[in-house]
């Protein structure tokens, strides 16, 4: 029985890689039965011609409808038409990502002639035409060949990325892997710019609430086999730094280029706040004890991020900067964390491309890993640390168990909702991973919370599942992230692809990357190799 279960874990450790093998032949032909012009777009970009029929010259300008407060962009501008019954005509690139709204304005004397909104599809073709009416409807656009429907190619794919994150507490290394690698480049695979969620937002919380948990079991278990409380804290100091320099190396580009160069050496990273969070948590839940010192967390991040003086920026602000606020505020990306960050660590030593330059095109270095985050890093450890107690203290009540769960969801969804107004802009502490505000730690926790319960009953009561194939990249997770992270520009990781353009062959690269990574723990798992630190 044995021996039919372990083979019925290789084909489940084997099948993510043959789907997304598969998944090749529907690359086939994306662009060539495309209008011919669609062949100089990139991926998520469209077309438009804008034709104007008027007698004087237009500047178009446009602003992502995911740009909260955010001036206007040029996009370009139109010359007047030549003469009555003809038009001029110029070719523009835009994004296709999220909806946008064209503004455009007579010249010199910038009246504003029309508005509209609107989602254009990936790689179409779109003419917008400024017609001389005598109403103010002088503008429309019309498609001239059909967008690229890249989302129905991958549905199936999606579906399967869907069902991971919902078994997300025995997986959350392979879906950080997933992301990481691209996840198809698809944009809510990415992080958000500024304020909000994607999917690649919600993985590396949860896998400090994990972590936390761990750190609840394992040392409940250490301590009742005979370990002291002094050799525990020594080992997790060891484990801490450890975890920090390796993190220090994987996350600069050149640790295998040579010597590393103090000049631009980023600091901060994944590993290094997983190491500081762990050592915080590790440390006082073996010595004090923490629920009122974990109160302390959160007042002093409150305390600076809303009360410290930032030169030539206004107290308290938790903004993008750059084009956002209407360009009022354009070096102030992140307030007083990237002021602590620069301040302390040197503007050369964080990360220099956040994702906040994505929309809001800031232009100066800010750190989602930096060191006021790092504060609610401890808060989000401490919540999985609950999650450990209650599940050693009702070992033998699963009801209590998951009530309880409950509750901690509700309570914590009580305050992300009261801290936000139930917006993505307009709250007190909006969602922000790049901050990693207070909101984004009791949001991302009261979700792992609700679906621990349901994870509890899937898999602990009912054992429905027992977590195979996803639980082996677990057993080995320094391995396979450091592993993922060194190794992510060769093959069978990466490969060169007959069309860089397409979302369809960028998930099949992903996806078959990812598998691998799966293939390879479960193979170290059954040759019992683990890298432990």
């Amino acid at each position: 029985m044995a021996h039919f279960e372990g083979i019925n874990n290789s084909f489940r450790a084997v099948i993510a890689l043959l789907v997304a093998v598969c998944v090749v032949p529907l690359t086939a032909d994306v662009l060539t039965r495309d209008h011919q012009r669609r062949l100089d777009l990139k991926m998520d970009e469209a077309l438009l011609r804008v034709n104007n029929e008027l007698d004087s010259d237009v500047l178009v300008t446009w602003r992502s409808e995911r740009c909260y407060q955010c001036s206007y962009q040029q996009l370009g501008v139109i010359p007047a038409r030549p003469s009555p019954g003809q038009s001029s005509s110029v070719d523009f690139t835009v994004s296709t990502q999220h909806a946008i709204t064209l503004q455009l304005n007579s010249t010199p004397d910038t009246l504003e002639l029309c508005k509209l909104r609107f989602h254009f599809g990936e790689h179409g073709n779109y003419s917008l035409w400024m017609k001389n009416l005598t109403n103010s409807s002088r503008c429309s656009i019309v498609t001239d060949a059909d967008p690229v429907n890249s989302y129905i190619r991958e549905f199936i794919f999606n579906g399967v990325v869907i069902w991971f994150l919902l078994f997300w507490f025995r997986i959350s290394l392979v879906i950080m892997v997933f992301v990481n690698y691209g996840g198809g480049r698809y944009w809510f695979f990415r992080h958000e710019s500024w304020n909000g969620l994607t999917v690649a937002d919600l993985v590396f919380p949860w896998f400090v609430f994990i972590m936390g948990t761990s750190i609840s079991l394992s040392v409940s278990s250490l301590l009742r086999s005979g370990s002291t409380r002094c050799s525990l804290l020594r080992k997790v100091v060891w484990r801490s730094v450890q975890l920090f320099i390796i993190g220090v190396f994987i996350i600069n580009p050149n640790y295998c280029q040579g010597p590393l160069s103090w000049n631009n050496l980023r600091i901060p990273g994944v590993l290094q706040r997983l190491s500081w969070s762990y050592l915080v948590v590790a440390s006082l839940d073996l010595t004090l004890g923490f629920p009122f010192l974990n109160m302390l967390f959160c007042s002093l991040w409150l305390f600076l991020t809303f009360l410290l003086p930032v030169p030539g920026c206004p107290t308290g602000y938790l903004g993008p900067g750059g084009i956002g606020d209407m360009g009022r505020y354009s070096d102030c990306t992140g307030g007083a964390a990237a002021f602590i960050d620069r301040w302390l660590l040197g503007e050369n030593h964080i990360y220099q491309t956040p994702s906040s330059r994505v929309i809001y095109a800031t232009h100066v270095p800010y750190d989602p890993e930096g060191i006021l985050g790092s504060i609610n890093s401890i808060l989000m450890a401490f919540l999985g640390l609950q999650a450990g107690k209650i599940i050693l203290h009702y070992r033998e009540l699963p009801r209590s168990i998951m009530s309880r769960f409950l509750m901690w969801g509700l309570f914590l969804g009580a305050i992300s909702a009261l801290l936000t107004k139930c917006s993505t802009d307009e709250g007190f502490i909006p969602v922000n991973k790049n901050l990693w505000s207070l909101s984004y730690v009791t949001t991302l926790a009261c979700f792992a919370f609700v679906l621990l319960v349901l994870l509890y009953y899937t898999v602990d009561v009912k054992r429905w599942w027992s977590g195979a194939p996803f639980c082996y990249p677990g057993m080995n997770s320094i391995l396979v992230y450091v592993g993922h992270e060194v190794f992510e520009e060769y093959f069978p990781f990466r490969w060169k692809m007959a069309n860089s353009q397409s979302h369809t062959e960028h998930l099949t690269q992903n996806l078959v990357a990812t598998s691998c990574w799966v293939l390879i723990s479960y193979v170290l798992y059954k040759k019992k190799i683990f890298w432990k630190i």
